[in-house]
């Protein structure tokens, strides 16, 4: 008797301490769900405001949530509830078109009916050419072999921010001008001369994202890793980069 007694008290705690561990992650996922999520994106595309190595703080809730803001993107609806358009100039993570395990980070451009153009790298948004501020020369800090020129863009609606730009004629500094179809944005990455965005079909590239396919907006940097720093690698674990801690995307 005494025995079956300690079993049943033995299995009490067993099953108190399984429904509060699935309590926990219950709280955890809906969290990660509906306010923020960490992430960290390997792209050299945005630099120089995102660079590899970077664990982002993404939030949730600034454009609605859809299938996509659940982990595996399942089925469970379409669209986007409370639905809310981003604005160009955010910095947004989004599931790529042709494969949603993919994560992509990039900046919104063009909004629904907006026309897009670029020409010599310059881009146009509704027939206005964004002002641009030549900032001067630097080393890609993912290629120090690499000199790009820094350049201050500014969009329509007065975000700024700094582009990279490897020089002219190449692949990508020439759109010819359409308009952005409803329901459709316009991505660029800031490091202009080595993203695939929406520059590019998304058989090869990002194509146009439709809203349903963002995950959140990108805020800040939480904690980073220099280059060559891996899980796979214990020992560069502490390889931080401390000055870029808690630092604004923007």
């Amino acid at each position: 008797m005494a025995d079956a007694l300690a079993s049943d008290r033995r299995a009490g705690r067993l099953g108190g301490e399984l429904a509060a561990l699935a309590a926990t992650l219950l709280v955890v996922l809906a969290v990660r769900v509906v306010l923020f999520q960490p992430n960290t994106i390997p792209s050299s595309s945005m630099e120089p405001g995102v660079r590899t190595g970077d664990y982002l703080f993404i939030t949730k809730f600034d454009y609605g949530w859809s299938r996509h803001s659940i982990p595996l993107s399942p089925p469970l609806f379409a669209g986007r509830i409370l639905e809310r358009a981003p604005r160009r100039g955010d910095v947004v993570v989004f599931k790529l078109p042709r494969d949603t395990r993919q994560l992509y980070i990039k900046r919104v451009i063009g909004l629904p009916g907006d026309r897009i153009e670029m020409r010599g790298g310059v881009l146009s948004v509704n027939g206005r050419p964004a002002p641009r501020a030549i900032l001067g020369p630097t080393q890609d800090p993912e290629a120090p072999d690499v000199t790009v020129t820094q350049v201050r863009e500014t969009a329509p609606d007065g975000a700024s921010y700094v582009t990279y730009d490897r020089g002219a004629g190449l692949p990508g500094d020439d759109v010819a001008p359409f308009v952005v179809p409803p329901g459709r944005y316009f991505m660029l990455g800031d490091n202009r001369d080595n993203s695939l965005d929406s520059r590019w079909p998304a058989a090869v590239g990002v194509g146009l994202v439709p809203i349903e396919n963002l995950v959140g907006r990108a805020r800040f940097v939480v904690v980073s890793w220099r280059q060559g720093a891996s899980l796979l690698k214990p020992w560069t674990w502490l390889n931080l980069a401390p000055e870029r801690f808690f630092k604004p995307l923007r």
